[in-house]
């Protein structure tokens, strides 16, 4: 039997973020290698992951925008989550092997008392099955292999916990919550925790991101609706490196003082003191990079290459690249 012919592609250098509403039953990474199959891009990365049992917003980035995706990993995110109640299993999610059911016997005054005490600075163990490392491993590795290692606590702020809908009678007991928390926080984790302070035990059902950073679900498009557009379409729809930056304070350099930022050298003037500012070049108007003022100086952080400036004109005007190599797709 003849094996199919594999589809191929040629890469091209594609720079900025496309906000996709990650499809529930894909990890994060294979969502982005079929965003970025479609793109046909070079380079690309996603702003921390989304388990498969998730759906909703996912900032991936291209190219140049892949400097300042860690940004969004520390930023904060809201969610909207099920807890199923009265059931635990292995992984605090419908993924895992059910380890334990109790009968719910919990009111609507009782549920709220618990959501309170999740409410602010608290405390989470953070669960087996995670992506998180020790000895350069990752823990959900050690999880399948039966072991179970000691984790430290981590700090972690719930700035808001809101039920939205509880069914606490039936044979399938659950509450709906709006989450909005800091980065490195485990919903799955929340939703255990929330059921043991219950007495019941929970584990979640369903998980949508609904916002990170300034990035909301209305904003996404689909990995559907990106399959169905043309190569045109599908580098319309990305927003540019700079959209990451959008809280931090911009600075314009003319020419001559945008070609030594971009090569490394402190620029001197009257700005006030920032953490974080985002700079331009005025001619052509062009994101260049991030830098802090201090002082009077203007200093140079994470900076586009003058090639990726180029390539980034280059797509905005005309949405037209030049392939750069052949690939076979995966």
């Amino acid at each position: 039997m003849t094996s199919p012919s594999r589809v191929r592609v040629q890469r091209r250098p594609v720079h900025g973020v496309l906000l996709l509403d990650k499809p529930l039953g894909l990890s994060s990474n294979q969502a982005l290698q079929k965003a970025k199959w479609l793109l046909r891009a070079e380079k690309a990365g996603h702003t921390g992951t989304l388990d498969p049992l998730a759906t909703g917003v996912l900032p991936l980035c291209f190219g140049a925008a892949t400097k300042f995706s860690q940004l969004h990993l520390d930023a904060d995110k809201c969610y909207e989550t099920t807890v199923r109640l009265g059931r635990t299993t292995s992984t605090c999610d419908a993924e895992g092997e059910v380890t334990s059911e109790q009968p719910v016997h919990c009111t609507a005054e009782q549920v709220e008392a618990v959501l309170v005490r999740f409410r602010g600075p608290i405390s989470q163990v953070p669960p087996m099955h995670s992506a998180l490392k020790k000895d350069g491993k990752a823990l959900y590795e050690y999880a399948r292999e039966g072991i179970v290692l000691e984790r430290e606590p981590r700090a972690v702020v719930i700035h808001a916990l809101t039920l939205l809908e509880a069914q606490l009678e039936g044979p399938e007991p659950f509450l709906r919550l709006a989450v909005q928390c800091s980065k490195g926080t485990y919903i799955r984790t929340l939703g255990a925790d929330i059921g043991a302070a219950l007495g019941c035990g929970g584990h979640l059902t369903a998980l949508r991101r609904t916002r990170t950073g300034p990035f909301s679900a209305p904003q996404c498009v689909s990995l559907q609706a990106l399959e169905a557009m043309d190569d045109v379409q599908r580098l319309e729809v990305l927003l540019p490196t700079e959209a990451l930056v959008g809280g931090h304070v911009p600075v314009t350099l003319g020419t001559e003082d945008a070609g030594r930022f971009l090569s490394g050298m402190r620029r001197r003037g009257h700005w006030p003191d920032a953490e974080a500012v985002a700079v331009f070049g005025a001619q052509p108007k062009a994101f260049l990079g991030s830098a802090h003022v201090k002082a009077g100086e203007l200093i140079p952080g994470r900076l586009l290459s003058p090639l990726e400036i180029q390539q980034t004109l280059l797509q905005t005007h005309s949405k037209s690249l030049e392939p750069s190599q052949e690939v076979t797709t995966p």
